[in-house]
């Protein structure tokens, strides 16, 4: 009886063995399996996430369309495919009534200055003012919302659609022969297509260095008179070179002369300058709740 009782004691032991045996297989079967499932899913997580960080590749400018002269000059100033890449652009000009900063949207042209007691932009081509007290003359408004940005973007400006390319006399000016090229615009481009603006350049280094330009705001034929900026001043951002002072001359027969020392646009500083290919928030350029459209 001893012996039948031990004989079943041993089978069970073994049969306990063999039983834990097999779970400690299937456990480790287990393990192995969720290990493998949860190396995939992490596995696909960090691609999903590679691919949803990666930029798409930009893309290339074709420079060819451009004058030649145009090309040389937008590679001088840090190439026109980098600038191409960009999307805000940010600037403050110092001012006697204080500070004014306009950021521009450089892909679809959305701009927003705030200066002292007033804010001024333009969203989808629509202008509008915002402010509490007569701060900034309404008259101006659509005038001004993208004045001093045309000028600050040269030469990169002089790539936007709808311009016409011809060669212009070249600028003497203290002893230099600046080359000249002219632009102007097709019909109905623009508020004012009827500007002409001509960007000289020095003959060797491909520096933009003057550009003179006619006002035709709110007036319906071209204008003879030129007025001259001197882009003698520049600073580095992100790769690109870019204007740091503009000193606007005293003009005789259509020619620059002397530095003006008076006036609004006398010597124009531009601080804090930030351009990089990242945009604004949703509703950035959007009208507050105290705007109103401009004509």
């Amino acid at each position: 009886m001893f012996h039948l009782l031990g004989t079943l004691q041993t089978s069970s032991l073994a049969i306990k063995h063999t039983f834990v045996q097999k779970m400690t297989v299937m456990k480790n079967t287990i393990i192995a399996i969720a290990s493998l499932f949860a190396f995939a899913a992490c596995k696909n997580e960090v691609k999903e996430n590679d691919t949803a960080t990666m930029q798409p590749d930009a893309v290339q400018v074709d420079v060819s369309k451009y004058p030649q002269g145009l090309q040389e000059v937008f590679q001088t100033h840090g190439g026109l495919q980098k600038w191409s890449e960009m999307q805000t652009l940010t600037y403050t000009m110092p001012k006697k009534t204080g500070y004014e900063t306009h950021t521009v949207d450089l892909k679809n042209r959305n701009t927003l200055v705030e200066g002292p007691g007033f804010k001024l932009g333009s969203d989808a081509g629509k202008v509008w003012i915002a402010q509490d007290t007569v701060a900034f003359p309404v008259e101006r408004a659509r005038f001004y919302h993208n004045l001093m940005f045309y000028f600050y973007a040269m030469p990169f400006i002089l790539a936007d659609d709808g311009i016409v390319y011809s060669d212009a006399p070249a600028l003497v000016k203290d002893g230099i022969s600046y080359t000249g090229l002219k632009i102007g615009y097709k019909a109905n481009v623009g508020d004012s297509p009827d500007d002409e603006y001509v960007l000289y350049y020095h003959p060797e280094t491909k520096r933009m260095e003057w550009l003179s330009y006619t006002v035709t705001y709110g007036k319906n034929e071209k204008s003879p008179n030129f007025k001259f900026i001197k882009y003698g001043d520049w600073q580095e951002v992100n790769g690109l070179i870019l204007p740091q002072t503009l000193n606007w001359y005293n003009v005789e027969n259509n020619l620059p002369t002397t530095v003006q020392t008076e006036g609004p646009y006398a010597a124009v500083n531009f601080t804090k300058v930030d351009i990089d290919k990242a945009g604004m928030d949703a509703g950035f350029y959007k009208m507050p709740q105290n705007g109103k459209l401009v004509d």
